[in-house]
């Protein structure tokens, strides 16, 4: 009896040691994923260019020669190709930008988010009816920005980060006034425009796979107050992680 006792506590232990070892083992495969997510992907992020810019909007109705709202804009272009180390092939349904927040210290002018526009001339423009909260970018035969399409084998999506009326410029001189100095003139700070941008973008695929990431910028850079203008391309993207929200 003694001896029929042993092994069942021995049997016990050993049931409870193996269902540990495959818990631990199932949380290491769970936390490596949380960390490293999808490592392979059927299309990926290749790089994000950001177009940093400064620019006056004319104040309706003023008797100044210039008076000016100054506007500090952020066009954030994403870049997403095809994974060439993917053997099956995929189509790209759409691509959703979404859940987008802002973190800034300073309470200095409006943060807005645009879409691009169908303007021959201009891809934003900073105007209520282009304010929005996401956007979506239908796959087709070819990329058109401005008519909110990607490439269903890959291309780019688009949208703009602005920070509206930071400051007013008025001046009845009679020369032109440099758009890109208006932070200058009007004394605005590096630390008045930091911000942290943070989005999720969802690639959604012909087959029914969903992949989500969310990326963080930072921006604008400390040059935007003397330069005016800004380009900045990131390609270091190894903090970007892709997981499968649908099979």
């Amino acid at each position: 009896m003694y001896r029929s006792l042993n092994k069942k506590i021995f049997h016990m232990i050993m049931i409870i040691i193996i269902i540990t070892i495959i818990l631990f083992i199932a949380g290491m495969f769970l936390l490596r994923y949380e960390v490293e997510g999808e490592t392979n992907i059927p299309f990926d992020i290749k790089k994000i260019a950001i177009i940093e810019t400064v620019e006056g909007e004319e104040v309706e109705n003023s008797t100044e020669k210039w008076n000016l709202n100054v506007n500090q804009n952020n066009d954030i272009y994403i870049y997403i190709e095809k994974n060439d180390n993917y053997s099956k092939t995929e189509i790209i349904e759409s691509v959703k930008i979404n859940n987008i927040k802002v973190n800034r210290s300073s309470q200095l002018g409006e943060t807005k988010i645009y879409k691009p526009v169908t303007d021959e001339k201009r891809m934003f423009i900073n105007s209520e009816e282009n304010e929005t909260t996401e956007i979506l970018y239908n796959g087709d035969l070819e990329s058109n920005i401005k008519e909110h399409k990607i490439s269903n084998q890959g291309g780019k999506v688009a949208f703009r980060y602005a920070i509206n009326n930071i400051a007013q410029y008025t001046s009845d001189m009679n020369k032109e006034i440099d758009h890109s100095k208006l932070l200058q003139l009007t004394n605005v700070k590096a630390e008045d425009l930091k911000s942290k941008l943070s989005f999720d973008m969802i690639i959604t695929l012909k087959s029914g796979k969903i992949y989500q990431t969310t990326i963080e910028l930072e921006m604008p850079s400390e040059e935007i107050i003397q330069e005016g203008t800004k380009g900045i391309e990131i390609t270091d993207l190894s903090n970007i992680v892709f997981k499968r929200i649908e099979n």
